[in-house]
C-alpha cells in the first residue's frame, strides 16, 4: 500500500515542484539545475561509496559487524539512483541520504525495527575442528544408492559425464 502511494505521490510531487520552479526562474536554469545535481550527485556517491566499501572491509577483516556498512552501502546506492531521476523532489531525498548523520539515524530507525536472533562471524580463535588423527582427514562416509545401467539399452541422450562407460 505504501509503495502505491509511493509511486504515485512522487511524480506528482516533482510535477508541481518543476512546475514552480520552472516558472520562477525559467526553462533553461531548471534543467540546468537538474543536469548539475545529476552529475554532483554521481561524484559524491561515487566518493562516499567507497568510503563505505573500505570501511566495510574493514568490518571483515577485523571480524566485527558489518551490517551498519552494508547499510550505508545500500543507502548509497539508493541515494545515488534518486539522484540520477530527475526531480527535484527526488534530489533532496538523494542529498539527504548522502549525510553520513543522515544515514546512521535512518540505520538506527531500521535497526531498531528487526531483531536479530544470532550474529556468528568466523570461527573464534581456539575453537576450529578438533585435529584430524594420525595426521589424516576425517574418515567420512557419505551414504548414497545406485543402480547400475544395462548395456544392452540404447541411451536415448549423449552421455552426462556422471554415467560410467
Amino acid at each position: 500500500m505504501y509503495l502505491l502511494l509511493a509511486f504515485i505521490a512522487v511524480p506528482l510531487i516533482e510535477i508541481a515542484l518543476f512546475i514552480q520552479i520552472g516558472g520562477a526562474i525559467g526553462l533553461w536554469p531548471t534543467l540546468l539545475i537538474v543536469v548539475m545535481t545529476a552529475f554532483l550527485g554521481s561524484w559524491l556517491v561515487r566518493s562516499q561509496g567507497a568510503r563505505e566499501l573500505n570501511r566495510l572491509r574493514s568490518s571483515f577483516s577485523q571480524l566485527s559487524d558489518p551490517s551498519e556498512p552494508l547499510a550505508n552501502g545500500a543507502m548509497i546506492l539508493f541515494a545515488g539512483a534518486l539522484l540520477l531521476t530527475p526531480g527535484f523532489f527526488t534530489d533532496a531525498v538523494g542529498f539527504s541520504l548522502l549525510i553520513p548523520g543522515v544515514r546512521h539515524r535512518v540505520f538506527l530507525a531500521i535497526k531498531s525495527r528487526i531483531n536479530v536472533q544470532r550474529f556468528e562471524m568466523g570461527t573464534p580463535p581456539g575453537q576450529g575442528r578438533e585435529p584430524h588423527r594420525n595426521g589424516h582427514p576425517d574418515d567420512t562416509v557419505i551414504d548414497g544408492e545406485y543402480t547400475s545401467v544395462d548395456t544392452d539399452k540404447k541411451p536415448t541422450h549423449p552421455p552426462s559425464g556422471w554415467t560410467q562407460h
